[in-house]
């Protein structure tokens, strides 16, 4: 697990003013990578990390050749379109590019006068996917969120027997995966209606977010063999926000006996910024278990995990209908969660997945599953936050949702806050629903 170090001090600053405002995402302590280009230009893409409500050019860095040993290496996989290769160069490359974009970019770096052509406002700039996404793995990892939609569908026995043993997944679709600001056209499937007897190839009513955590796979395994849950971080490049839309009519008539289909498939919004796991090392937490709970199989456990596996991840769900956005009247908070509930860590999910010799690549996709916490404030979708469609909720002016309607704009933020640390964020995660195409 990363440890803390020089980049992690609270009292750095930076030459660039605005990584140093009260509540920034992007303080020098975070530096977080994107795959970026100047908004409107047919440049090519190329890496860019995050500094104040900046872009450094990485591409353009590496042409000033001013970095050298593995950090230059690392720059070098940075000015690719994608940052596949530079995710799977590993943690110790990853460390010493950090290293030494930390050092350029405090006040008074000798290299500040050379950088400061290289910025690009973040307002200025195109984001795509930071990795070209090969594969997208959907966990479940949420013990809250299980429950809670459990029940409505299974009162009696909400919890599946598998669930508190390994970290229940499935196979979503890379190629919908898409970056913040992505338009979700309302989806068609098949539904079955209340008392019906045979189902109709309507648009989804029952649209909903998700709010979830992303991680990019950074060193990737050979097929046949497992990484070990000590050995699994390693295995990490670092995490985003994710939203993985979903059809909530459409999934309840077609998921037995396999899973999710077309109620999953057609969009799943990720932010532009992968935040590294070593920028996380201030907000690690135990991960436990409550007395009486089973203990996990030797696999899934070990002294490193039950002592700092869990991340302190703050996350928020907002959303601004169109109407509010008309009047002027800014987003709405739905809820809110923390990613140190969730009954399964990172590591857990990347043991598990490769347990069985299955061999993941650079720039594979996790999500978490849906975030929920133990309170009805804390639920991650308006599955749970409606009660099944039960109970609607209040927006300003009037309104009211119990799921998503066309012009919704879905907002997710996520922040690390704690005290003798530089606040840690992640940006945004945002999309907008447009209406379904006609038949």
């Amino acid at each position: 697990m990363s440890a803390l170090n020089a980049t992690h001090d609270p009292a750095l600053q930076s030459w660039v003013g605005s990584a140093n405002l009260p509540g920034t995402d992007f303080p020098l302590q975070n530096l977080p990578f994107a795959a970026f280009r100047r908004g409107g230009s047919s440049d090519s893409f190329r890496g860019g990390v995050a500094i104040g409500d900046q872009v450094l050019d990485l591409g353009a860095l590496h042409q000033l050749g001013v970095l050298e040993g593995l950090a230059a290496q690392a720059l070098a996989a940075c000015a690719q379109p994608t940052l596949n290769e530079f995710m799977g160069q590993g943690p110790d490359a990853s460390g010493a590019l950090r290293a030494a974009l930390s050092a350029a970019l405090r006040t008074a770096a000798p290299l500040a006068a050379r950088l400061r052509p290289l910025l690009v406002p973040q307002a200025a700039a195109e984001y795509r996917t930071a990795a070209r996404i090969g594969d997208f793995t959907d966990f479940y990892a949420s013990i809250h969120h299980a429950t809670t939609v459990g029940r409505l569908f299974r009162p009696d026995h909400p919890l599946l027997p598998n669930y508190k043993w390994l970290p229940i997944a499935y196979h979503g679709r890379a190629s919908s995966v898409g970056v913040s600001g992505q338009e979700v056209r309302r989806p068609q499937g098949q539904v079955m209606a209340p008392g019906a007897e045979r189902p109709q190839l309507s648009a989804t009513q029952r649209l909903d977010y998700e709010l979830e955590v992303g991680v990019f796979v950074g060193r990737g395994n050979a097929r046949g063999d497992r990484v070990s849950l000590a050995q699994a971080e390693r295995h990490v490049f670092g995490l985003c926000l994710l939203n993985d839309w979903s059809a909530r009519d459409v999934q309840a008539f077609e998921y037995q006996p396999l899973g999710p289909f077309l109620g999953k498939n057609f969009a799943t919004t990720i932010s532009p910024w992968v935040v590294t796991l070593e920028a996380l090392a201030p907000f690690r937490a135990p991960w436990t278990r409550p007395p009486g709970e089973p203990a996990p199989l030797a696999y899934l456990d070990d002294p490193a995990t039950r002592a700092a596996g869990a991340l302190d991840i703050r996350l928020e769900a907002w959303l601004e209908s169109a109407r509010m956005r008309a009047a002027g009247l800014p987003a709405q908070r739905l809820s809110q969660a923390s990613f140190r509930d969730s009954w399964w860590t990172v590591a857990h999910m990347v043991a598990h997945h490769t347990v069985n010799g299955c061999n993941l690549r650079p720039g594979d996709l996790f999500g978490s599953g849906t975030q929920s916490g133990p309170h009805p404030h804390e639920a991650g979708s308006l599955l749970e936050l409606s009660a099944g469609g039960r109970q609607p909720l209040a927006l300003p002016g009037g309104e009211t949702r119990t799921f998503l309607e066309d012009g919704d704009r879905v907002i997710l933020r996520a922040c690390c806050e704690r005290r003798g640390f530089a606040r840690i964020g992640f940006g945004e995660a945002a999309g907008v629903v447009l209406p379904a195409r006609p038949p």
